[in-house]
C-alpha cells in the first residue's frame, strides 16, 4: 500500500525510547483523555512500541472481523503473556489457530457442555453453604477460588480438595506476572514467582495428561487427548498442557470478574435484583437446574449482558498489524501494534442511551441496542475468534446467579473501596465486602 497520500493518525509520541509509556502505566485516564483529545483513531508509544488506539463499533468490526487478515494476534500482545501462557489459541494465527481452536471445539458444545451442569451445581452449592456459615466475606477472591475450581475439575478432571487451592494459588501468582511492569526474572520478584507457578501448573497437568492416557474421560482434557484433527493427527502431549493452562486462565479469570459485578449490580439496584427473583420463582425449580431451565432465564441473560456491557472483565485487545492499512483516512503501517477498546464502545450514548446507567431492559427483544450496530458488544469478542468458551461461561454464571437469587441474600458492607480495578481483569479494589444469609423462604 502507498502511503504517500495518507497520513497517520493524530497523537503523540512522547519522548524518545520510552514514548507515553510512564503516562500510559500511571494514568488510567489516559486513554479516554486522549480519545477527548483526537477522536475514534490516534497514535502514541507505549512500551517500546509504536501503537495506534481504536474506538467503537466500526472499529471493532474492521479489526475482528472486516479486516483480521491485517492483524495477528501472537505478534500484538505483551512478552509477559507470551511466556506465561505458552503458544496456546489465544496467541495463534492462521491455519494453526483454525486447526486447535476445532480440535478444542467439543469441549464446549453440546453434548459435552449439557454434562457439565450437575458439577457446576454441587461445586456452587457447597460454596454458598460455607459462605452462609462465614456470614461476612470478601466475594472476589471467594468467586475466583470458586470459578477456578469448576474450571479445574470439568476442564482438567480434578478432583474437588485441597489440591484445588494450592492450584488456585498457584494461577494466581502466574496471573500477577501477566502485567508486571519490570519483568524482572528473580524468585523474589513478581515475574519470578509468575514463571515458578506457570512451571508447577504444567508439571502438574503434564501428570493429569499421563494419567488420562489409558482412560480420558469426557471433560475437556479427555476429549483433547482423544480428538483428532482431518490428517487423523492429535494434539501433543506440549500443545496439551499450554492449551489446558489457556482453558484454566479464560475458564474463571473473566467468569470472576462478571460475577463479582454481577453482585454488585444486583444489590445497588433492588427493582432489577427483586425482578431477578420473580423471574425465578416463576419458573417454579424444585430440583437440579436443567438446560431448558437456563434458556427461559431471559430477563437474567439481559442483566448478564448489562454487566458484560458495563463492566467488561477486560478493557480492550492487543494486535500487532502485519499489513498495512487505512482506516478512518488515517494510515497504519505494518508492524505497529493496534488496540481495540472495549470499554469506551460500551459507552458509546449513539448506541447505548445514558450508558452509565445500569438497565438491563437496553437488552430486552423490543429494545435490543445491541442488535442496532454490528459489534457493539464485544465483552466476548466477535467475529471468527467469538470466546470459544462463552457458552460455559454463561452456563456457569445462570446456575450460580439461579442458585443466589432463589436461596439467598446479601448486603454490601460500608466502609469500603469499590472502584473497579482493571488490573489484571476489572474488579473492586477492596473485592466486595458483603453480609451474606440465607433467605427466609426456599423452593
Amino acid at each position: 500500500m502507498n502511503n504517500s497520500s495518507q497520513s497517520l493518525p493524530p497523537g503523540s509520541t512522547g519522548l524518545p525510547i520510552i514514548g507515553e509509556t510512564i503516562q500510559f502505566l500511571l494514568d488510567p485516564n489516559f486513554a479516554d483523555k486522549r480519545e477527548k483529545q483526537y477522536g475514534c483513531i490516534y497514535k502514541t508509544n507505549i512500551l517500546g512500541r509504536k501503537t495506534v488506539f481504536m474506538t467503537g463499533a466500526q472499529a471493532n468490526k474492521f479489526i475482528l472481523s472486516s479486516h483480521m487478515d491485517c492483524f495477528s494476534w501472537g505478534g500484538g500482545w505483551p512478552n509477559n503473556f507470551k511466556e506465561l501462557l505458552g503458544r496456546s489459541l489465544f496467541l495463534q494465527d492462521g491455519e494453526e489457530h483454525q486447526r486447535n481452536r476445532k480440535l478444542l471445539m467439543p469441549a464446549f458444545h453440546g453434548q459435552a457442555l449439557a454434562g457439565y451442569a450437575i458439577t457446576m451445581q454441587q461445586i456452587i452449592s457447597k460454596y454458598l453453604k460455607n459462605w452462609e456459615i462465614q456470614k461476612e466475606l470478601t466475594w472476589f477472591p471467594e468467586l475466583k477460588q470458586m470459578t477456578f475450581e469448576i474450571a479445574s475439575v470439568l476442564l482438567l478432571g480434578s478432583s474437588p480438595g485441597d489440591k484445588i487451592q494450592i492450584l488456585s494459588q498457584w494461577f494466581t501468582e502466574l496471573t500477577n506476572g501477566l502485567f508486571a511492569i519490570f519483568p524482572i526474572r528473580k524468585s523474589w520478584s513478581k515475574y519470578g514467582k509468575a514463571l515458578a507457578a506457570r512451571d508447577k501448573l504444567l508439571a502438574y497437568i503434564e501428570q493429569e495428561i499421563e494419567k488420562r492416557r489409558s482412560n480420558p474421560g469426557d471433560d475437556a482434557l479427555g476429549l483433547m487427548l482423544q480428538t483428532r484433527d482431518e490428517n487423523g493427527d492429535r494434539l501433543t502431549t506440549e500443545e496439551i498442557k499450554v492449551q489446558a493452562l489457556l482453558l484454566l486462565f479464560a475458564g474463571h479469570e473473566t467468569t470472576t470478574s462478571m460475577l463479582t459485578f454481577l453482585c454488585l449490580a444486583l444489590e445497588q439496584h433492588p427493582e432489577i435484583l427483586n425482578k431477578a427473583r420473580r423471574e425465578q420463582e416463576q419458573l417454579g425449580i424444585e430440583s437440579d437446574l436443567t438446560l431448558q431451565n437456563l434458556k427461559q432465564m431471559t430477563y437474567l441473560e439481559q442483566i448478564l449482558k448489562e454487566v458484560e456491557r458495563l463492566y467488561p472483565p477486560v478493557g480492550g485487545g492487543f494486535r500487532r498489524v502485519i499489513k498495512p492499512f487505512v482506516f478512518e483516512g488515517y494510515y497504519v503501517p505494518q508492524d505497529w501494534i493496534v488496540s481495540y477498546r472495549i470499554n469506551s464502545s460500551h459507552q458509546d450514548s449513539n448506541i447505548f442511551p445514558n450508558p452509565q446507567q445500569f438497565d438491563p431492559e437496553r437488552f430486552s427483544s423490543d429494545r435490543a441496542e445491541h442488535k442496532q450496530t454490528e459489534y457493539s458488544l464485544v465483552g466476548f469478542g466477535g467475529g471468527p475468534r467469538f470466546c470459544l468458551g462463552y457458552a460455559f461461561a454463561q452456563m456457569e454464571m445462570k446456575i450460580f446467579a439461579s442458585m443466589l437469587l432463589r436461596h439467598y441474600t446479601w448486603e454490601i458492607l460500608s466502609d469500603q473501596d469499590l472502584t473497579p480495578d482493571p488490573i489484571p481483569t476489572l474488579h473492586p479494589r477492596s473485592g466486595l465486602k458483603v453480609k451474606f444469609t440465607s433467605s427466609q423462604v426456599k423452593n
